[in-house]
């Protein structure tokens, strides 16, 4: 499902005009992405967790030029389901 298909559906369910439920839709993933760079987990009862994990260093290498480089410390997003989404599937 895309965001459009999202936003799409959300209308047709509540009669709202899909600006306004873009607009809303928009503004929700700004404020997860925010939260997330400011280092705050995003609980959502119902739904689940984004959070943010720290990757080690580590070496890593490329097999087709028989190379190692050297991957730094770095901070990836995560995404935990909750047990009612889990149920679901």
């Amino acid at each position: 499902m895309t965001k459009a298909e999202l936003v799409n559906a959300i209308a047709i369910q509540t009669g709202y005009d899909k600006t306004t439920i873009m607009n809303i839709v928009e503004s929700s993933m700004y404020n997860v992405k925010k939260s997330l760079s400011e280092g705050e987990f995003v609980y959502l009862r119902g739904f689940g967790t984004f959070g943010i994990k720290e990757r080690k260093a580590r070496i890593a290498r490329n097999i087709c030029a028989k190379t190692s480089i050297q991957v730094p410390a770095h901070k990836i997003p995560y995404f935990k389901p909750s047990n009612d989404v889990t149920q679901m599937l």
